[in-house]
């Protein structure tokens, strides 16, 4: 392929995608890495700044994949940087339940701030998101007494053993690793693109709502019914975004029955939506909220964050970790929410956002394969279709769009139910010339294999 050499631009492509150095790597990892582990594009990282990515074999990619939605203030933040090394110097690991430190207090009290709702709150620490969920889930049990849970068609909440059963894609998340925890249910999430019978957005809204009643009779009783989990947008399911009427209505019958509103912000946290949480698009304050990812950008970390009296219903010990809440992830985590605020980053999010939506809706004027655009801030998606009047999905031309990407030096990833759906969670911090050369590589990217659909 032609390489890049404008030295104007961010992106640097200096050999082949895998170069030399990543193939000899690719060898090793074959044989010490088991085949499970999924890789986006075929080489190793050597070194990382804001929104660019460096390999092995010097390549420089534009990154619009951000660690799937890990690094919305950037790779390696100066600031996130030193107060690691300040960290570093003092303590690495007492562990919080043999000696506690401060760090971990002070980020749940600032946690249990700026989170949706004025009500006493409480937090505590784990290192990952599906670790968050599952403690989310035993703390709503615990609180409840009860023990159904229902979460929604095409989310997504994690690999381990309660997060797998909640998610809905059956592969690659939960093939072969059955059964599955009981007492788990799914329930449909409005998809206005796919809406069936030719539904408006609000026949749609009304009839998924009126499921739930239907679900009570049929499946297990609403007062059975310890938690309702939901994805204010849905991340791997293809950025599915719901109406307010629709969260609204979610909360109102979990209001009516007693039941724990969990908001999955795993994804949607910090910034992304253009809000600090994505549930604040709602008008919803959630019960409990699971968070992870973007917290502290890339260490691994993750919380639950709720209402005082519904996180004291575990007893001493119930609830925890031996790497909980790390020094080092509490370090990040508190400089990362003090960028979010002093560099006003969901503000920056809605712009990138725009910048997006705008170049995607008009290429969807010239790439018939474009689907729908799907944008809240800066998560945004484009869902690729054979047909724009079947919608019939085009998961081929995707991983085609997607190799082509990464070849033209942009890392970017593919999502939704039907694998059809390209998403961009570029860092926060991207330049403006960066965006745009990124989307110049997208766009070039579509229309390329868009044409060679057109000439075969």
């Amino acid at each position: 392929m032609e390489m890049e050499t404008d030295r104007n631009k961010s992106i640097e492509i200096k050999s082949e995608l895998p170069g030399p150095i990543a193939r000899e790597l690719l060898k090793r990892r074959a044989d010490a890495v088991p085949r499970g582990p999924f890789n986006t594009v075929p080489t190793f990282a050597a070194k990382a700044e804001g929104a660019l990515l460096t390999d092995v074999d010097g390549n420089t990619f534009i990154d619009f994949a951000g660690a799937i939605g890990s690094l919305n203030v950037g790779h390696c933040p100066p600031k996130v940087v030193e107060a690691l090394k300040d960290q570093l110097e003092k303590y690495i690991h007492p562990c919080f339940h043999v000696v506690m430190y401060e760090p971990y207090v002070a980020l749940a009290e600032k946690l249990n701030l700026i989170t949706p709702g004025s009500h006493p709150k409480k937090t505590f620490f784990m290192n990952s998101g599906a670790e968050a969920v599952e403690n989310a889930i035993k703390i709503a049990r615990k609180y409840t007494g009860r023990r159904a849970v229902i979460s929604f068609e095409r989310g997504f909440h994690g690999r381990t053993y309660m997060a797998m059963s909640l998610t809905s894609k059956v592969k690659p998340y939960k093939n072969g690793f059955g059964p599955f925890a009981p007492d788990t249910y799914k329930m449909p999430y409005p998809y206005y693109y796919r809406a069936p019978f030719g539904l408006a957005p609000d026949e749609l809204d009304a009839y998924l709502l009126r499921k739930f009643e239907d679900f009570f009779l049929s499946e297990v009783p609403g007062e059975e019914v310890a938690a309702v989990i939901m994805e204010p947008v849905q991340g791997e399911g293809g950025f599915v975004i719901p109406s307010v009427r629709f969260v609204q209505g979610v909360k109102a019958i979990c209001e009516q029955y007693g039941i724990v509103f969990i908001a999955d912000e795993v994804q949607t946290g910090f910034g992304r939506t253009g809000r600090s949480f994505g549930i604040e698009h709602f008008g919803v304050v959630p019960d409990l909220m699971t968070m992870s990812k973007s917290i502290a950008a890339g260490l691994p970390i993750s919380a639950v964050t709720g209402r005082a009296e519904m996180m004291d219903a575990p007893n001493v010990g119930e609830i925890g970790g031996t790497f909980g809440g790390s020094p080092l992830g509490c370090a990040a985590a508190l400089k990362v929410i003090e960028m979010m605020e002093e560099e006003r980053l969901a503000e920056r999010a809605v712009s990138i956002g725009a910048a997006i939506s705008g170049r995607l809706v008009r290429l969807q004027q010239e790439v018939s394969g474009i689907g729908d655009v799907r944008t809240l801030g800066a998560m945004s998606a484009i869902e690729l279709v054979k047909d724009p009047v079947t919608k019939e999905p085009d998961k081929e031309l995707t991983a085609r769009v997607l190799k082509e990407a990464h070849k033209r030096g942009l890392i970017v990833m593919g999502a939704g139910l039907y694998s059809n759906v390209i998403r961009i969670l570029c860092p926060l911090v991207i330049t403006e010339e960066q965006l745009e050369e990124g989307l110049d590589v997208l766009e070039n990217a579509l229309k390329n294999c868009a044409r060679s659909d057109i000439n075969t």
